[in-house]
């Protein structure tokens, strides 16, 4: 196999396994941010390695291997430094002989549990909450601090900046490696939650590279928000996150065509849209109402959400109700982004005019400048009004603002239809 060929392997496999890696080693060492140190070192040793030995057979055993025998020459060299440490560098040699067959363990028995510490430990309240988002996207996701970046509308520097301060202070402060109890795993849900989201986002829609798409972020946010709905039962917000995630993650075999090309929400074959995920999803929303929490941020959302859920067709949307929601989320959630999602909705259900009046309105506000959506919903309302040359203009910069390789393609041909579509 040619060397790019392996490190993409390489690449592939990190962003499968690299948060299930920091969770178990973070179980075995005294922090996250050490954790996350000794696996990219791991990575590092795959890049170094695989290309002239070949791919292992267990790609994610090699690497957690590599990683422990990493931590245990660590801890050989500063033995005296902490009890601990000197306790497992004298079980050296038996932690080597052990370290596959306690892999296989963990990954079968331990990993979710594994997960939801790592999401609760970096989201400690000794950490500012957009640290401890950045902190958690970056170990438990995978997202790198562009990814994340885009996905805040922030500089890189910043996120990079966030990170390095969040291991240092969960560092300094020896926060351990444990789920909260009682009050303190209330105090932490925000972020958590929000946490959650985002990673399920960013596999629902990837900011950069060649697919439309990571579902596996979409599966692992899931489980773990089904986890949390477990842990706080009585809590409103947690099943309108679960509620929302089901509904959107039941569009997932609709959102690409035959060659992996983004498909867009009205021209989905709802046929594909997954019935079960739909019913688990509006059966958590209605959990949301026998809790009295329907105002919540995320509530709100499952509601926008459900109403295309249980449109048969695309014209079936009641986009009315869906406006209505998203006033009351702006309420509650201000945020240009909200507001360009209710211009779409404002655009369906009383015309691409008054829809473009919120959209205008954004563009002279400048906080989504550099967003490639506002261009793209401009570009949508543009072309239904025909003004072909403008919407053109639009796509063309929209496609400039993403990353992600699908995404330009779909935008440049978008573009291209309106120099060819003119009547």
């Amino acid at each position: 196999m040619a060397a790019t060929d392996v490190h993409r392997a390489i690449e592939a496999v990190w962003k499968i396994e690299s948060a299930r890696l920091i969770a178990g080693l973070a179980r075995r060492v005294p922090d996250v941010g050490l954790a996350e140190d000794l696996a990219q070192e791991a990575l590092v040793a795959a890049f170094e390695q695989w290309p002239k030995t070949g791919i292992p057979d267990n790609p994610a055993a090699w690497l957690m291997t590599t990683a422990k025998r990493r931590a245990i020459d660590m801890f050989r060299r500063n033995r005296r430094a902490d009890e601990k440490h000197g306790e497992l560098a004298r079980d050296a040699e038996a932690l080597q002989e052990r370290a596959v067959a306690e892999l296989d363990a963990a990954m079968d028995d331990n990993i979710g549990d594994d997960l939801l510490r790592l999401v609760f430990t970096a989201c400690h309240p000794v950490l500012k909450q957009d640290a401890q988002v950045a902190l958690t996207l970056k170990m438990l996701g995978g997202l790198t601090t562009d990814e994340i970046a885009r996905a805040y509308l922030v500089p890189e520097a910043t996120v990079a900046q966030r990170i390095v301060r969040a291991k240092r202070s969960l560092a300094k402060e020896r926060v351990p490696f444990e789920v909260p109890r009682g009050a303190e795993l209330r105090a932490r849900l925000a972020a958590v939650l929000e946490v959650i989201y985002l990673i399920f986002n960013e596999g629902y829609s990837a900011t950069a590279g060649d697919d439309w798409m990571r579902p596996t972020l979409c599966e692992d946010a899931l489980r773990l928000g089904r986890v949390v709905a477990g842990l706080m039962p009585e809590e409103p917000e947690v099943h309108g996150l679960v509620a929302l995630m089901e509904i959107q993650a039941s569009r997932l075999r609709a959102r690409t065509g035959a060659s992996g090309e983004p498909v867009l929400l009205l021209d989905q074959k709802r046929a594909l849209w997954d019935g079960i995920l739909i019913q688990r999803g509006l059966t958590a929303l209605e959990r949301v109402e026998s809790l009295g929490g329907t105002s919540g941020v995320y509530a709100l959302q499952a509601a926008i959400a459900a109403c295309h859920a249980r449109a048969r067709e695309a014209d079936e949307t009641d986009w009315t109700r869906i406006a209505g929601l998203y006033v009351r989320l702006s309420e509650v959630m201000p945020s240009p982004v909200v507001e360009l999602n209710r211009a779409v909705a404002i655009a369906m259900a009383f015309g691409p005019e008054m829809g473009l009046v919120v959209v205008d309105a954004l563009v002279r506000e400048g906080a989504l400048a550099n967003y490639h959506l506002l261009p793209t919903v401009r570009g949508d309302l543009l072309v239904k009004l025909g003004r072909r040359d403008e919407a053109r203009e639009e796509f063309e910069r929209a496609a400039s603002l993403t990353r992600n390789a699908r995404e330009q393609e779909l935008l440049m041909k978008r573009a291209r239809e309106c120099s060819t579509n003119k009547n």
